[in-house]
């Protein structure tokens, strides 16, 4: 979690600019969106403390006019406010990442301790997901209602009361009703925790902040895998309830989302009827619905849980020491999360995502040769040296982009006025295929292990084309001037 520190120097000359009324052709409720901008970034930078250095009290504190008529950019000072809020939502993220990766270093002991069958041990895996999708059903009216801060103590409260169960479980029921809580608790991290951020977070910096809290799921799910290779496994609940224990403390100094607020001010969290799921599939929203749902789609479905929920059978089935293979997957990760957290404001999301994709895909393809040539009883000496080189290859690529950037994504296109209702149709979307995935991967190996890497190869495959054909770029622009130009083209 110390990433957060890189983003320093960059807020130093992140800029709030006014956008340009002539910029699109949007229809007069998108006009409103956009002529309330200023007002909106002012309220962010007054409700964060971040001090306008060049501030032209005659053009509204926005910045003064260039020649061509344009805003000029205002350069801010970075704030201890705004780190602390991409620390909160960095915490809610590594405690994902933790409880995402618990089960496979765990698994022996406690089976071990608790004299667990393997179905029951089964149950207590796959059950995160049936939480999640519970925490993916009540996440946008949640933080819709009651607001963004406050669904995050309540997620957090889902967390230490998870982890607490599971500390002192003596019993599968306790077990099971801890993963269940964590489940919901992560069901409500993925939405609110990139929408939290992405409304008060200046657009300049805002890739690199959401990145690196993003990131941090990737940085929990490796840090589980090595030190569950060396700990038990009530000491491995322990360490992931502190990140929880993080979060409760950083609450206390944040604040509630601007754009929340003002848009409770204005009743119209009451009054439009947009709210309702059904209205997302209007013409209006459709391309940005496909988008959303079609990006946790592809991110959930490319086998991401058959790797995190089973890694020690796959090393294990393919030759490989599992502890090794956990090592080897930790350190990798680190240095290509920091690297997607440095250049997704550079090269943009849309680029990072078709990367990343790219990678998984040939992850998943190298992964299934191994097993491919093992059937054949070919080339026996390479194919474990193969599967470990797919492995690391899938998850270092997850991690650089597929990971965290769809979730980025879908927290800027949507407009606030649907954001709950879309949020929770995309995160409900994003944990039935993580538990199809998670269900299946036993029954696909079973049937063939080879098979099942190849489809997953194909769904990442049909992932870039998707990136590649429908995914907006959304770097350097203000919430307000995305919602204008995506709304519009269905229009």
């Amino acid at each position: 979690m110390c990433l957060i520190c890189l983003c320093l120097p960059r807020l130093a000359s992140c800029s709030l600019s006014a956008p340009s009324k002539t910029q699109y052709p949007i229809y007069m409720e998108e006009e409103q969106a956009v002529a309330k901008l200023p007002l909106i970034e002012a309220e962010c930078s007054a409700r964060l403390r971040i001090s306008n250095i060049d501030y032209d009290q005659e053009n509204g504190g926005v910045g003064s006019l260039n020649s061509a008529g344009a805003s000029a950019p205002v350069e801010t000072r970075s704030t201890p406010v705004l780190f602390i809020c991409t620390f909160a939502a960095a915490c809610a993220a590594f405690t994902g990442g933790c409880l995402a990766s618990y089960t496979s270093p765990a698994e022996s002991g406690i089976i071990a301790d608790l004299g667990l069958t393997v179905t029951e041990y089964s149950v207590f895996g796959s059950i995160m997901t049936a939480g999640a999708m519970i925490g993916a059903i009540i996440s946008g009216r949640m933080t819709d209602f009651i607001g963004r801060r406050r669904t995050l103590l309540v997620l957090d409260i889902f967390y230490i009361v998870g982890w607490l169960a599971i500390i002192f479980a003596e019993g599968a029921w306790l077990l099971d009703l801890g993963r269940l809580s964590l489940g919901i608790g992560f069901g409500l991290t993925c939405y609110v925790g990139p929408v939290y951020l992405a409304e008060i977070i200046p657009k300049d910096v805002r890739g690199l902040l959401m990145s690196i809290s993003q990131s941090m799921t990737g940085y929990g799910a490796s840090l589980t895998f090595v030190i569950g290779s060396f700990v038990t496994w009530r000491s491995l609940a322990i360490i992931g309830c502190i990140p929880s224990l993080l979060l409760l403390l950083a609450l206390f100094f944040i604040p509630e989302s601007p754009r929340w607020l003002d848009y409770i001010e204005t009743k119209h969290l009451q009054q439009d009827s947009d709210a309702n799921v059904l209205n997302l599939f209007r013409r209006k929203y459709l391309h940005i619905v496909i988008v959303g749902v079609g990006l946790m789609v592809v991110q959930a479905s490319g086998g991401l849980y058959g790797f995190m929920f089973y890694m020690s059978e796959i090393f294990d089935s393919a030759g490989i020491s599992s502890t090794l293979g956990f090592i080897l997957v930790a350190v990798l990760q680190i240095p290509l999360i920091v690297l997607s957290a440095t250049l997704i404001d550079k090269f943009g999301r849309r680029t990072l995502l078709m990367a990343s994709a790219t990678g998984q895909c040939l992850g998943c393809f190298l992964t299934g040769l191994s097993y491919f040539l093992q059937e054949l009883d070919w080339w026996k000496e390479a194919s474990p040296i193969l599967a470990l080189i797919g492995v690391l290859v899938y998850m270092g690529s997850y991690a650089s982009g597929m990971g965290g950037i769809p979730w980025i994504v879908v927290s800027e296109i949507f407009p606030i006025n649907v954001k709950g209702s879309a949020g929770t149709l995309c995160n409900l979307v994003s944990s039935f295929c993580s538990w199809v995935v998670s269900y299946t991967f036993n029954y696909l190996f079973s049937w063939s292990p080879a098979g099942t890497f190849f489809i997953y190869a194909g769904i990442c495959g049909f992932g870039v084309v998707f990136i590649a054909k429908l995914v907006p770029e959304t770097k350097g622009r203000t919430l307000e001037e995305i919602h204008a130009s995506l709304t519009h083209i269905m229009q």
